[in-house]
């Protein structure tokens, strides 16, 4: 493994995740319970550093969570980069983000880089569709630009349903709503090699024993891809067209 280190958060608790009857919500925001979250990842997360780059998926949620649990490492010009390649997987109200021009008036004075957003990143159409296929693929150009940055210590905030496509981990995910992340989770992974094209990342073993997992085998983790595709469409997950994972 590389000695990049990537710690992927699943964002606080958003108003969606009170109850499914709040997925109509459009691009929620945090509760004062996620705001507390963050507030515990800040003081749990033991990598705080002022070269580490702090990246988000450019939806609410995963932005505040970003701005509140990384304060610290925010300082001078840093600012989150806002990814959009890591927004969320279905085509729900809750996991669509907002127009561009709503948010560059939402973050304006706030320490947000909007620069990789462009209009359309909200469409759910095209590289965003809610399929399988475009979801593997954005997961892939998400761990590709990941590899590429020059810093060696990255953050990235998402959600529970593309982290299991980012990190091609599909432990626990009939747990929680069609994820195996809690809210304000972190985990921590090397690559598996600098020049692996599918740029696959692995979780170290101090982030396993940090939450008792073991890894699974390649064929444990194809058996519970293909019953996880089920349980993420009962989230609003729409399968490919061909129905393939």
């Amino acid at each position: 493994p590389t000695q990049k280190r990537i710690h992927l958060v699943r964002h606080a608790q958003g108003e969606h995740n009170l109850s499914p009857s709040l997925h109509h919500l459009a691009d929620p925001i945090l509760t004062r319970i996620g705001e507390t979250q963050c507030r515990s990842l800040a003081e749990r997360f033991p990598y705080h550093s002022p070269s580490l780059l702090v990246a988000a998926s450019p939806l609410r949620r995963t932005i505040y969570t970003a701005l509140l649990a990384f304060e610290r490492d925010l300082d001078g010009e840093k600012k989150v980069v806002a990814l959009p390649e890591a927004q969320e997987t279905s085509d729900l109200p809750s996991d669509t983000g907002s127009p561009l021009g709503f948010l560059k008036g939402e973050m304006e004075g706030k320490k947000v880089d909007l620069t990789l957003v462009k209009e359309g990143w909200d469409s759910k159409k095209g590289k965003w569709a809610p399929t399988a296929e475009a979801i593997t693929a954005r997961a892939k150009e998400t761990r590709l630009w990941l590899r590429n940055r020059e810093e060696n210590e990255i953050v990235l905030v998402s959600h529970g349903g593309f982290l299991h496509y980012l990190t091609e981990d599909w432990t626990g995910v009939s747990q929680f709503q069609g994820t195996g992340w809690e809210n304000a989770e972190f985990r921590t992974y090397n690559f598996s090699s600098v020049d692996d094209s599918n740029a696959s990342l692995v979780e170290t073993e101090e982030s396993r024993s940090r939450r008792h997992e073991k890894p699974l085998s390649k064929e444990e983790q194809t058996q519970l891809k293909e019953t996880a595709h089920p349980a993420l469409a009962e989230s609003g997950f729409k399968e490919a067209a061909n129905g393939k994972p």
